[in-house]
């Protein structure tokens, strides 16, 4: 049903798909790029629906109760519980998330590493952590609104090489026009 309504919402904004999953990832932390309105989560969710790609994202296990918690689990939301690890500190989301790759045969992790919809800087580089502790790639996933066009870009693999690495996946994020381009990859 997903799929159906995710073709019905390109067909009638005009939006097309360009690219496709990378043959043979099956576990990957995906970031969606650039992030600069709340249409993103519309166009981003209904691409990854449309490539099959069972795309899932973290949020608070406080937030995954009732109705609303039902609603969120059928989008692809995960709970994150961070429970305390031995020491006694709580488990950080990195942590979690990167256990939570560790333990999958499937999973694919969408973040968006600016961390807001506004300009900036820095990216949080949470999302690079979780690829290079869990051993899997990094998948660019990007909206071009002046084309209309959501797809996939590069694949990295984690070097440890982390200002280097997030240099070249903010390059290819700036070769596409985000919804507020006044609020793009910096």
């Amino acid at each position: 049903m997903m799929k159906l309504l995710s073709r019905f919402v390109f067909w009638i904004t005009g939006w097309t798909m360009k690219e496709a999953w990378p043959e043979g990832v099956k576990k990957a932390v995906l970031i969606a790029i650039p992030h600069t309105s709340n249409w993103d989560l519309l166009y981003a969710r209904a691409a990854f629906f449309l490539m099959d790609i069972p795309v899932k994202y973290t949020i608070k296990k406080e937030i995954m109760v009732g109705p609303l918690g039902w609603l969120l689990k059928g989008l692809g939301g995960i709970a994150i519980d961070r429970k305390r690890i031995p020491g006694g500190k709580k488990q950080t989301y990195t942590e979690a998330m990167t256990q939570m790759l560790k333990n999958s045969d499937d999973l694919v992790i969408m973040v968006t590493p600016e961390g807001t919809r506004k300009a900036v800087k820095r990216w949080k580089t949470g999302f690079y952590h979780i690829a290079l502790g869990a051993g899997v790639p990094v998948v660019v996933g990007y909206l071009d609104y002046k084309k209309k066009e959501a797809g996939i870009g590069p694949v990295i693999y984690p070097n440890g090489d982390v200002d280097g690495q997030v240099e070249e996946l903010k390059a290819f994020g700036r070769t596409v026009t985000p919804k507020h381009p006044d609020k793009g990859i910096i």
